[in-house]
């Protein structure tokens, strides 16, 4: 383990907590299976008391994948523990992450307890853990902030009751990299059997340190690094999973580790997450961005066309970006659609296969080639529909100079169709008035975002439509080559949403 740093992906966790990014079982599991094809260590894939969606999910990706280790998150509490034993059984190599927090601040405000209280609580979990599995994490949550000497007895405890991973968290990003390192290596000099754990770290980005603090962390001897796809996370997210392992891969020479991440799978797990959450990655993104590997400065499109590492410092297919791409079009048939999606890493049961093909085929008449990004968006368009209590049936649009766009809209409601007509500023706002006329759910419009798929006129739009409710906020998303059906699309999405199950809430590290 000297030379290498276990990747732990807390994308279906942590990362679902941001405001709007939960996700149905089908989606979770489509996440499950890109992270195993990306060769991630440790997948957190839920916590299985929260509810029994999130119960049956972990269960489901437990009991399927088989190349990475599965997690599922339990408070310090006999329930949660052995809910998540239960939903683990069916894993290959199952862990149970057990935490409580530590520091002066929880204790005080948030446990109500003693620094005594806490630790026997924690011991009594690590060792109720360890009837289900050897493999025991244990966290000090807000150990950035927790007093030194009381860490050092913490993390004694933890392993002498059995974990065999120790995670010291930066739960609220406050810490520097320095300083965080200094922390890791104090932790390790200072506790006598600190050979018998992996260190580990799960740093926030409040301040946009996660993925430095989190290298630092390597540098002074942690050997599990946790974090998120794009970075997705609670408030401004965790460190970003493509950072680390590219700093670790591209620096060798600096860290003198790596890991074992297939780095060619980087770009497609980005794209899959971005979408099924509905955050966007920003253009300037390190290593996923669109123009993570672009270049319009003259002084440097010269430099890169004589030597490419003048200005690249790894290559764009290293990391998943491809410049020789099947184009599809109308002519194709199953054979070299579903080779496609074998290619893209995607895996469909037949009827959502047969689904999907029927959509593409109509998606070929409108739009002469169909690139992998457009068969991406027809799979995720399957593979996340939910329950539909609204269904677009017919929509038409008219918008001339001069005059208010007017929306003619029928929805389907129940199994019964509705109509509505609305006038707006634009053609988009007319249409979402007369989704609202026929819905009458009162929502407020937090995010409406247009994202192009591919290139040229006739592109695919995507569209994420952010809808808050009571309190509770959901992304939908739409695509099509008419930009307001995608919008439609997108808003009926976000309703239908809205009118489901509230996801389960999961306590943060």
């Amino acid at each position: 383990m000297a030379d290498r740093v276990l990747i732990f992906d807390t994308t279906l966790r942590d990362g679902e907590q941001s405001p709007g990014a939960s996700m149905n079982a089908d989606e979770k599991m489509q996440i499950a299976r890109a992270l195993e094809r990306l060769r991630v260590d440790v997948i957190e894939a839920g916590f299985p008391s929260a509810s029994k969606g999130d119960f049956a999910s972990v269960k489901a990706i437990a009991d399927e994948i088989r190349d990475s280790q599965i997690c599922g998150l339990a408070r310090a509490r006999e329930a949660d523990i052995d809910g998540a034993g239960e939903a683990l059984a069916g894993a290959s190599d199952p862990r149970i992450h057990t935490f409580i927090a530590t520091s002066d601040i929880h204790l005080r405000a948030k446990l109500k307890m003693s620094r005594d209280e806490v630790q026997d609580i924690a011991v009594a979990a690590v060792k109720r853990a360890r009837r289900y599995t050897d493999n025991v994490e244990f966290s000090a949550e807000d150990a950035g902030r927790t007093d030194s000497d009381f860490l050092c007895r913490m993390v004694e405890a933890a392993i002498d009751a059995g974990a065999t991973t120790i995670n010291i968290p930066d739960t609220v990003g406050y810490a520097i990299p320095q300083e965080f390192g200094d922390r890791i290596r104090m932790l390790r000099e200072r506790v006598p059997n600190s050979d018998r754990a992996t260190f580990s770290v799960h740093c926030h980005n409040d301040l946009g340190l996660a993925v430095s603090n989190s290298l630092a962390a390597v540098e002074n001897g942690a050997r599990q690094v946790e974090c998120t796809v794009n970075g997705l996370g609670e408030r401004a997210g965790n460190a970003a999973m493509e950072e680390v392992v590219m700093a670790l891969r591209t620096r060798a020479d600096h860290f003198g580790v790596d890991t074992r991440i297939e780095t060619t799978e980087i770009v497609p797990t980005s794209r899959l997450v971005a979408t099924v959450s509905g955050f966007a990655v920003q253009n300037n993104k390190a290593i996923v961005g669109a123009n993570a590997f672009a270049h319009e400065s003259g002084i440097h499109q010269d430099g890169v066309l004589k030597e490419r590492e003048t200005y690249e410092i790894m290559t764009a297919e290293s990391v998943g970006w491809s410049r020789n791409r099947m184009v599809l079009g109308k002519l194709s048939g199953r054979n070299a659609f579903r080779t496609r999606l074998q290619e893209l890493g995607v895996h469909l049961d037949e009827q959502q296969f047969e689904a999907t093909f029927e959509r593409f085929k109509a998606l070929a008449d409108r739009k002469r080639e169909i690139f992998d990004e457009d068969l991406l968006a027809l799979v995720n368009d399957e593979v996340t529909r939910i329950a539909e209590r609204y269904k677009v049936a017919r929509l038409h649009v008219c918008s001339d100079t001069g005059q208010a766009p007017e929306a003619d809209l029928t929805l389907e409601v129940d199994g019964a169709e509705r109509s509505a007509t609305a006038g707006g500023d634009g053609p988009v706002d007319a249409a979402f008035k007369a989704v609202e006329a026929i819905t009458e759910v009162d929502a407020e419009l937090k995010l409406y975002s247009v994202n192009a798929i591919t290139g040229g006129t006739d592109a695919q739009g995507e569209v994420t439509v952010r809808l808050e409710r009571g309190g509770r906020i959901v992304n939908g998303q739409g695509a099509d080559t008419d930009i307001v059906t995608a919008s439609v699309k997108a808003y009926v999405h976000a309703l239908n949403k809205l009118m489901g199950e509230p996801p389960a809430k999961h306590p943060q590290l």
